[in-house]
């Protein structure tokens, strides 16, 4: 399936059902299938040819997103460019994955202003709600295209290119393909509750994995409410008003949701799916979620290459039989999905036996056939035949897996090995701490020290002594912070994850 086909799957089964909701406005499958058609024309006019990419640079927009589907249907690949991201990255990206055209919001008009001097191969720049100087308006755009029916095919199914992002230096361009994207949609709806119509909101960003959830949602006809803007008020509002059945957030977001105080008042008896995932999630909170939002929480885990459903856990195996929590399962990214396989491994590519940790690797045709323009990165990340996901993990003997950290992660202390998510996790657990990161420093003693850098709940005040009498009591004096440090925030990546290089660079100007 190209990701257009997402599309026309739901309209044949109800064109005049609403697809795309947004500022409590409607469009029907029909219309966002009359849009894509008209987008792909336009594309085709400007010189677009099918392989070509191109690129949107824009916050959540039912338009912008429907660009999308207008995009897949000419054939070329669409290329999210992640609107907070600084002007040199994005300039970087767009050059680095040969965009040919860019679309972009008028809000971002300064950004492009500057950027664009350096892309000589954008030769289209469209804006999609305003006039900008150098760049067709949006209704020039449409009105440059012929009036036919285009359906063009991908290029070696090549229906995407998305990026790794900068913090560890110069950002890989990740290619997914049409079948990468449906196996992660059959996944989806393998794995997870789906009663009648779905109606799903997007909060996180559509650039990422909000975006992706879109098209399984599609493939049921459901309606996509959109969020302009990540307001967690608005979100609980919505939840209710929309009657919403699935939705996604990471876990920074989600612990501002139980930190609400409308959170208790909300309708969300509608809810049958509230997933979450991209980063590691407090068995304390989730438990918590679990109690107060309902049995629907529903975790996933991927990454860029292997999008979304490497493992999964549906609302049901939160709980154990009896109906009580299961407590062990909480730390735990679920089993490993039905349409991957999934071993651990060591430094010399053995698999290691259940309860050992390793290297998470996975084969799949979920996951991406490579760097776009970049076989040495490809050929790292897929040694010995498998691809190599970079966290550290093990798998228990009921085949839950455990994920202990990222490889790069790791500190060694005294000859010790110690997971900072083990660390995040008793830290978490304090009732006066909202989030929190936790680094190896350099020491003289122990070569590395571990530290933590952490962020009180609003209306509370953290005391370092004792939280790390906390942690000690939890997971004994070798993974106790040496030193705490609070925080009233932490940097944060585009999607709301925790910078652990610019904590550390803080750190170290500080000292």
């Amino acid at each position: 399936m190209r990701i257009v086909d997402f599309l026309d799957k739901g309209a044949s089964l109800d064109g005049e059902a609403p697809c795309l909701t947004t500022d409590g406005e409607s469009v029907s499958y029909a219309d966002v299938v009359a849009a894509s058609y008209r987008i792909a024309n336009a594309l085709a006019a400007q010189g677009v040819s099918p392989g070509d990419k191109v690129g949107i640079l824009s916050s959540n927009d039912p338009t912008s997103f429907t660009c999308v589907f207008g995009i897949s249907r000419a054939g070329a690949v669409w290329c999210p460019i992640n609107p907070r991201n600084e002007a040199g990255e994005n300039q970087q990206l767009l050059d680095q994955f040969d965009c040919a055209v860019l679309i972009y919001q008028s809000s971002f008009a300064p950004l492009v202003a500057k950027i664009r001097p350096a892309l000589s191969k954008v030769h289209t720049w469209v804006c999609l709600d305003d006039v900008d100087d150098g760049a067709l308006s949006w209704p020039d755009f449409l009105a440059s295209g012929a009036d036919s029916t285009l359906d063009a095919r991908a290029v070696d199914d090549l229906a995407m290119i998305a990026g790794t992002g900068g913090t560890t230096g110069k950002p890989k361009g990740v290619m997914l393909t049409g079948v990468n994207l449906e196996t992660m949609s059959a996944i989806t709806l393998m794995s997870y509750p789906f009663d009648g119509r779905p109606v799903y909101l997007a909060l996180a960003p559509l650039t990422h994995a909000a975006g992706v959830l879109c098209f399984p949602i599609m493939c049921l006809g459901g309606e996509i409410v959109i969020m302009r803007r990540p307001d967690v008020g608005d979100f609980l509002t919505h939840l209710e008003r929309h009657g919403v059945t699935h939705t996604f957030l990471p876990p920074t977001l989600l612990y501002m949701v139980l930190a609400h105080p409308a959170l208790d008042e909300t309708d969300r008896s509608a809810l049958q799916c509230f997933w979450y995932g991209a980063a590691p999630m407090s068995p304390v909170r989730l438990e918590e979620a679990l109690t107060r939002i309902g049995p629907v929480m529903a975790q996933l885990f991927g990454q860029t290459e292997a999008p979304m459903m490497v493992s999964t856990m549906a609302p049901a195996d939160h709980f154990l039989p009896d109906g009580s929590v299961a407590a062990q399962r909480l730390s735990s990214a679920g089993r490993p999905s039905p349409l991957v396989t999934l071993a651990i491994m060591d430094g010399q590519g053995n698999h290691l036996p259940r309860g050992e940790r390793g290297e998470i690797v996975v084969r799949s045709s979920l996951v991406t056939p490579g760097y776009y323009l970049n076989p040495t990165a490809t050929a790292e990340a897929s040694e010995f035949g498998w691809h190599h996901t970079g966290d550290i993990g093990f798998l228990d003997d009921d085949g839950f897996l455990f994920i202990v950290d990222r490889a790069k992660d790791m500190i060694i202390t005294g000859g010790f090995n110690v997971y900072s998510v083990e660390v995040e996790q008793a830290l978490l657990a304090h009732p006066d701490i909202q989030d929190c990161a936790v680094i190896g420093r350099p020491d003289d003693k122990w070569g590395e020290r571990v530290e933590a850098v952490v962020q009180p709940r609003a209306g509370h005040t953290v005391d370092p002594s004792a939280v790390t009498a906390f942690v000690k009591e939890r997971i004994g004096s070798v993974k106790t912070p040496k030193v705490v440090h609070v925080w009233p925030d932490l940097p944060r990546s585009k999607v709301g994850k925790v910078l652990k290089p610019e904590v550390k660079a803080q750190l170290s100007q500080s000292d």
